[in-house]
């Protein structure tokens, strides 16, 4: 947390902070010049390769932009038509960490505005999830894939329903997908995220994705599972459900199966 009023009126230089850890929050008050914001988190592995941030709905006073390749690209602005409340994403790939600007925009009054936002660093490879119809007909692989989903299933903060794809939306602009799913059944869920419509009766409910994971409309019923980012569901893994059970009733006649749970 910051502010512009703290620096030197006249002086031209960029200030600049280092976020350092995989999730966080930066607050500037009063925005003037420029912000340079470099994201640099501490982790020992290269699993965390998406950054996503996700600007407060009263973000007002400077338009953000990522440094790609040398050029800057808009991606939170002030300007008609931008969108502050939603999640954009983009990749972390850089040795040298990735670097946000935010540009103050030219103020008459001194009233005050503060430009904020969160930042999340995403696994793909946990926003994509496994190849379960792939791992149902390996052997060895079974049992991790139960791990997973017992963990959701029995976990009181992820949401787990069964259900089918209605439509999926994709937003190249801000590299997310949105997935409407018409649900059979809620197992789980903390923050009413399915709920259930007047008139038709019908559970409905949607799912956030990176459009790198490739979320396609298809038919069949899926386990969903996701997990909460910025305070919205955000699809975790959908496994086909008859490639699920396989695995499941495959480790019940083992007497393997790591947890209990009734999916008629």
């Amino acid at each position: 947390s910051g502010s512009g009023l703290s620096r030197e009126p006249r002086s031209r230089a960029v200030e600049q902070v280092h976020l350092r850890c995989t999730a966080g929050s930066l607050e500037w008050l009063y925005p003037a010049r420029v912000l340079r914001v470099l994201l640099e988190p501490n982790v020992a592995s290269t699993r965390h390769t998406t950054i996503c941030i996700k600007p407060a709905s009263d973000f007002q006073g400077a338009n953000i932009y990522v440094e790609r390749a040398g050029q800057l690209h808009l991606l939170v602005g002030e300007t008609e038509g931008a969108r502050p409340q939603l999640v954009s994403c983009f990749s972390g790939h850089s040795p040298q960490g990735v670097a946000l600007f935010l540009q103050a925009i030219s103020q008459r009054d001194i009233s005050r505005r503060t430009a904020s936002f969160q930042y999340e660093l995403l696994s793909n490879q946990s926003a994509a999830g496994p190849d379960f119809k792939q791992m149902a007909l390996v052997e060895g692989k079974g049992r991790a894939v139960l791990l997973l989903l017992c963990n959701h299933l029995l976990s009181s903060s992820h949401p787990v329903v069964k259900g089918s794809i209605q439509n999926v939306s994709h937003d190249s602009e801000n590299h997310m997908s949105q997935v409407d799913v018409s649900v059979q059944r809620v197992y789980r869920q903390k923050n009413w995220i399915f709920q259930q419509e007047e008139g038709s009766g019908e559970w409905r409910g949607l799912l956030q994705t990176l459009l790198q994971c490739q979320v396609k409309k298809g038919g069949g019923d899926f386990l969903f599972t996701g997990n909460e980012h910025f305070g919205e569901a955000w699809l975790g893994c959908a496994p086909c459900l008859k490639y699920f059970l396989l695995v499941y009733q495959a480790a019940r006649e083992r007497g393997a199966n790591p947890c209990e749970f009734e999916f008629n």
